[in-house]
């Protein structure tokens, strides 16, 4: 007889994960609803989308820039379904892409997506302070960035030294925050459009007719224009980097996730549509792809493109705001990046691939020790004190842009494998499935290893040849195979994969702890209430 004694759920369905045996703590479930709902789409919205965008549409022009963010916004969502349906059906303590490569695919799998996730998050925090700094010189700086970089480092690392309730309310807020001035961004923009700035000019589209809709990029003619849209096209892919991941790592400390998850993942594409698609619409129509500020004369990137637009429509004060606005969000998504570093690192631990002395949590369930480890990445934020930070910006987009195909990559071979067992243990009943699955994740299997490879073509052409930009750009591939291969030499006889019908997809462990939260009985709903599915 079975005399293990669970632990007790909470009137709000928030309840401890199982404890580890060594250390007698573990991660909690302190996410919340609300929580969970805003992360999904604010916790990564950072510069990518409000700066980086600038650079694509220098690189690409405004249609391109519009149809490369609507193709990349599809194959994400679907990444988001395929990770869903694995998560609703393992929503365990430590979950994470890695966890789940090790469980379903192989050891050595899991091995090299675990510490893919540790090395890339990690240095995506510093990511985003070198951004907060191309945005801070905006006012003409008189402190030293150094200054600005330490403040930020050590309210990052603060924040995620707290317990997770704390870090969930801050970056609910952070991500309201940024919702709301997306909004606005919005509808200044459309005020720029219709004329209605300072100076009474309607812009309209005439930004696509000059410089242009589509642009050239190293070569001329329709040859440059081609080699333009696969630029923009991996350019593209920044702002949505670990977003569907960002998802994932939550579930192992959200409150009813089997209830909460799916209706994130279904709401996903609504959101972006309406932030992400509409903004890359509104930066096409209202900022010229050859302004010089976009990419800091040529350097890399620059200011945003909204302060451009405003700063050109001669609307004062408001840059500033938005500016500083832009600052708050490189900080939210340093944090929300930070955050995945150091889960990451705990469910490599859980799943054996780390030492275990990283399972160690405080009373409130912050493993501090992968607190103290993923802290080491910050200082690489210092590197913009002795190179030029534009320069530093676009050596941490080529690697993250790399990581991340990488990553979507393993996603994508991990869900197929999971639906292949659980088609040969007959496995009927998952909680949630998607239309998109698994014709997405085949589809996925073929792209993003081919932007993998073009990631960082344009180094190849003899004037744009940069050793470091090829380092960054390509990195990654040899040190996923490094990981990969040498845990498969070292463990020779674990199997390159697991046979399906052997997988462990039971639910044992998290039976009778996670229990769902009912559903009220709401109704009809006002027709307004359509909007709430930008944020509940």
């Amino acid at each position: 007889m079975d005399t293990e004694k669970k632990p007790a759920v909470s009137a709000d369905g928030a309840v401890p994960a199982s404890m580890d045996v060594q250390t007698g703590q573990a991660t909690q479930r302190g996410l919340k609803s609300r929580h969970a709902q805003m992360l999904a789409l604010g916790g990564t919205i950072g510069t990518a989308l409000f700066v980086s965008s600038g650079q694509t549409l220098a690189r690409g022009g405004p249609a391109f820039l519009l149809g490369t963010f609507c193709f990349m916004s599809l194959v994400v969502f679907t990444v988001v379904t395929a990770l869903t349906e694995i998560a609703t059906w393992m929503p365990v303590s430590g979950s994470s892409v890695s966890y789940y490569s090790n469980r379903l695919v192989s050891p050595s799998f899991g091995f090299a997506t675990g510490w893919l996730y540790v090395y890339c998050l990690g240095i995506l925090a510093p990511y985003e302070i070198t951004a907060a700094s191309l945005v801070i010189n905006y006012w003409g700086n008189p402190v030293s960035v150094g200054v600005w970089i330490t403040i930020m480092i050590v309210v990052v690392v603060g924040l995620n030294s707290l317990p997770v309730r704390y870090y969930g309310e801050s970056e609910f807020w952070f991500a309201s925050m940024k919702m709301i001035m997306m909004a606005g961004l919005l509808v200044v923009s459309a005020v720029i459009f219709f004329g209605g700035g300072p100076d009474h000019d309607r812009v309209g589209f005439r930004y696509w007719q000059h410089p242009g809709a589509a642009n050239e990029y190293i070569l001329s003619g329709n040859t440059g224009r081609f080699i333009a849209l696969l630029a923009t096209l991996v350019l593209a892919s920044l702002p949505f980097t670990f977003a569907p991941e960002f998802l994932i790592l939550t579930t192992g400390e959200m409150a009813a996730p089997r209830q909460t998850l799916p209706k994130a993942a279904q709401r996903y594409i609504y959101r972006i549509l309406f932030f992400y698609i509409s903004s890359v619409l509104a930066i096409g129509v209202i900022c010229p792809s050859d302004s010089q500020a976009l990419t800091s004369g040529g350097k890399g990137a620059g200011a945003s493109p909204f302060v451009v637009a405003i700063k050109n429509a001669g609307i004062p004060v408001l840059g500033s705001i938005i500016n500083a606005g832009i600052l708050l969000s490189a900080w939210s998504s340093g944090n929300s990046f930070f955050y995945m570093a150091t889960r990451s690192l705990y469910s490599q631990a859980l799943s054996g691939n780390a030492p275990r002395w990283f399972l160690a949590c405080t009373k409130s369930g912050v493993p501090y020790r992968c607190v103290m480890a993923c802290a080491l990445f910050c200082p690489l934020a210092y590197l913009n004190l002795g190179t030029n930070s534009a320069v530093v910006f676009n050596w941490f987009i080529n690697f993250t842009n790399e990581s991340a195909f990488i990553s979507w990559t393993c996603c994508c071979i991990v869900h197929l494998r999971f639906r292949k067992a659980c088609k040969a243990q007959n496995i009927t009943n998952l909680p949630y499935t998607s239309k998109f699955q698994p014709w997405g994740s085949y589809f996925g299997l073929f792209l993003f290893p081919f932007l993998a490879l073009i990631n960082g073509f344009d180094v190849f052409f003899p004037e744009n040849w940069s050793t470091s930009s090829f380092f960054t750009a390509y990195v990654g591939i040899p040190l996923f195979l490094a990981f990969y291969f040498g845990h498969r030499i070292y463990n020779w006889h674990d199997p390159w994969v697991y046979d399906p019908a052997t997988v462990d997809l039971s639910v044992d462990e998290v039976e009778g702890i996670i229990e769902e939260v009912p559903r009220s009985a709401e109704g009809k709903r006002p027709w307004w209430k359509i909007f709430s599915l930008l944020w509940e």
